[in-house]
């Protein structure tokens, strides 16, 4: 009887011990001020990425809005730049690596601040900023005045 409440004891206080610091990390704020994963660099010459899916991969005619699809044309435009970018709805507590993460999957078709970053990474690399200079912008907050609802005319 003994062993038996010993082993919940210890199982309980193990549980415990591993849940805190994923759910003291989810409080609001607490990403406050913290830059989340990015690369300085493009990735190195011959790796091997997880492709940008398709508009048919994604959803095909399904897409909600326009500018959801769209997002995903224009990220295969610029794969190497999004690599760069941090993505600010922290999704780098699931895994991802940095910016080009959330298009690798429909993360990214399903977040207004992926999508905001993404047509701002966009715009700005159209204009001839390095990455360095968006990173710095998207630091910044200057991702959040994109519209989305005008987005999808953005080429």
């Amino acid at each position: 009887m003994w062993k038996r409440s010993l082993s919940l004891a210890v199982l309980l206080a193990v549980t415990f011990a591993i849940s805190t610091p994923w759910a003291t990390s989810q409080e609001p704020g607490a990403d406050e001020g913290r830059i989340p994963a990015f690369h300085q660099g493009p990735p190195p010459k011959g790796a091997k990425l997880p492709p940008i899916l398709t508009e048919a991969q994604l959803w095909g005619a399904n897409a909600q809005y326009p500018f959801q699809s769209h997002a995903y044309k224009l990220a295969a435009k610029i794969p190497s730049v999004l690599y760069q970018q941090p993505c600010f709805c922290y999704c780098d507590r699931i895994g991802h690596k940095s910016l080009r993460s959330c298009f690798e999957g429909d993360h990214g078709a399903r977040c207004s601040t992926c999508l905001k970053e993404l047509y701002y990474t966009y715009i700005e690399h159209k204009k001839g900023k390095t990455a360095k200079q968006i990173r710095a912008g998207i630091i910044r907050g200057e991702w959040k005045q994109i519209e989305l609802q005008n987005a999808a005319s953005i080429e």
